[in-house]
């Protein structure tokens, strides 16, 4: 089948191209990286592109969409998403679980019960992606995030060491693999120990073999064992390894360590090249040609997908890419396809437009009832209610004010715009609200406590109910406090004010505030940030089931 195939259907088959989720072109969030549907259409259905990766929209929308790409497309798709804390993280209404290394908590605790929440989450995932349409799982990861000042990975990990990562991560694997899903170790050889979010620039990793052989390897060494499809490079720069080139477009990482001293026989997959680590050094063409070169068999997210697939052919054709490299990594991705149920033919049908109809003919039909069933979101809450931090005094004793004052809750965000798990109806503003708190929502552009605040004096104090969202987020370069965060803190310290602190997302940001928590004051902690960890944290603070009764 592979030598039916032109250069270019060749070379297209190594793309996959980021879309938005939702139907309509006006729905597009990110014009920069998520093409038109006319644009998209041409990119399957002439191109002959492999494979989607999407973002947005809702689970039943996806189930849609899905079906509308496969129909459009020269050859069946992988369709892929970066879906580590479940279906729900990316498209709503599916099952949202908590951060992975909420399960690393569990396991400091009862590593059995932490195993089987992962191998849990792995099916869930796996069954949620089918019923949309999707095939291919960008997960887990497997750094270890031994480095709390990781803007990048952060609670993305399943935990602080190897042991820990390697074992929850090998069974979120075991839990997917009895489904036709492809599973992703990422991002090799392990972005846990940087400083730096390669979303913005490149980090580099200057530890030894001996100890990068200690720490960062281990995990994916499991994660193989365990049976994952894919590996996905990371943009790093290993001196140790490669002085030259990051992983993602260094040959001597991706073929002579992962390929060759490591025995991968699956798919390589690149990390996204639109990322300022690569291009804007290496420019969205050359930095293709480079991870093509390097031995990545998936180029995921080119900035300019067409000029990429030019831009290899035209290696190919100069006799800087060999192409029977061009037809192996075709190989592994159509041994891919088969694996998920894709149809691959030989001669290759057309797509629905044109008549045929193969692409989705072995795709079985979408059942929206496997999405966010009892069970699933039943172990979503354990995971999070199990994981949970707290102390000081519990539960709340809300205080009535005196006259002319008023309780306040106030939300800290890194930023406003982006928190979609809030909402006027979400547990952290309407359960307070319940007990008479008035919402004061603030993030790091909202200026300073001077434009923000009343004046301090006695007679204006507000006791206040201080709940601070702040987890590891791509491209804003720090996983800690914000200066709104601190500030907030230690006036309300300084103050009196203070009654409680409530801190969804990095466990990092709670070591940073309890040395200076009085040990009275009340605080609970939740590795996530949604509605179900709003409602499990509030539950604590107030006593309360989830309904409010208390």
């Amino acid at each position: 089948m592979i030598d039916n195939l032109s250069l270019p259907e060749l070379v297209a088959q190594m793309f996959v191209v980021r879309a938005s989720g939702c139907l309509f072109d006006h729905q597009i969030r990110y014009p920069e990286w998520e093409p038109t549907a006319s644009k998209l259409r041409y990119y399957l259905e002439k191109l002959g592109v492999g494979g989607v990766i999407l973002v947005g929209g809702s689970a039943a929308e996806l189930a849609v969409r899905s079906h509308q790409l496969q129909s459009w497309a020269k050859f069946p798709l992988l369709l892929a998403a970066d879906i580590e804390e479940g279906v729900g993280q990316r498209f709503g209404g599916a099952t949202w679980f908590g951060p992975p290394m909420a399960i690393a908590e569990v396991a400091r605790q009862d590593a059995g019960k932490a195993d089987r929440y992962a191998e849990q989450m792995g099916a869930v995932t796996a069954i949620e992606a089918r019923a949309i349409g999707l095939n291919w799982i960008l997960a887990p990861v497997v750094d270890v995030n031994n480095n709390p000042d990781n803007p990048v990975i952060n609670v993305r990990a399943f935990g602080e060491t190897p042991e820990i990562v390697g074992k929850l991560a090998a069974a979120f694997i075991r839990g997917a693999g009895d489904h036709p899903v492809l599973t992703t170790a990422k991002h090799f050889p392990g972005h846990g120990d940087t400083a730096v979010d390669s979303h913005l620039e490149l980090p580099v990793l200057p530890h030894s073999p001996a100890r990068l052989a200690q720490v960062e390897l281990p995990p994916f060494v499991e994660a193989m064992a365990a049976g994952v499809d894919a590996v996905m490079s990371a943009h790093l720069l290993i001196p140790a390894w490669d002085a030259e080139f990051p992983a993602t477009l260094s040959r001597k990482i991706l073929i002579g360590k992962l390929r060759e001293e490591l025995g991968f026989e699956g798919l390589i997959v690149t990390d996204a090249l639109v990322m300022g680590a690569i291009a804007n050094k290496y420019g969205a063409n050359e930095a293709a040609v480079l991870a093509a070169e390097a031995g990545a068999d998936v180029l995921l997210m080119p900035l300019d997908p067409e000029g990429a697939i030019l831009a290899v052919c035209e290696a190919v054709t100069q006799g800087r890419l060999c192409l029977s490299q061009i037809k192996e990594s075709v190989k592994r991705i159509w041994k891919a396809k088969i694996k998920v149920g894709l149809p691959i033919s030989d001669p290759p049908q057309p797509p629905l437009a044109k008549g045929g109809s193969k692409n989705l003919a072995s795709i079985k039909s979408i059942d929206l009832n496997l999405l966010a069933n009892p069970q699933a979101r039943a172990t979503a809450a354990d995971i999070l209610r199990d994981s949970l931090k707290f102390g000081g005094n519990l539960p709340l004793q809300v205080p009535k004010p005196p006259e002319n004052q008023l309780l306040r809750n106030l939300i800290v965000v890194d930023d406003v715009l982006g928190c979609e798990f809030l909402g006027n109806h979400t547990p952290a503003i309407a359960l307070p609200e319940q007990f008479g708190y008035k919402l004061q929502l603030i993030d790091d552009r909202t200026g300073t406590i001077a434009d923000n605040a009343d004046n301090t004096g006695a007679e204006h104090f507000s006791p206040t109910l201080l709940q601070i969202f702040i987890r590891g987020n791509c491209f804003r370069g720090s996983a800690g406090l914000t200066e709104a965060a601190q500030d907030w803190f230690k006036k309300l310290l300084k103050t009196g004010e203070l009654q409680a602190v409530l801190i969804y997302g990095s466990p990092y940001v709670l070591e940073q505030f309890l040395p200076h928590l009085p040990p009275n004051i009340p605080y609970v902690f939740c590795f996530g940030q949604m509605p179900t960890a709003q409602s499990l944290v509030l539950e604590v603070l107030f006593g309360i089931d989830a309904k409010g009764n208390a």
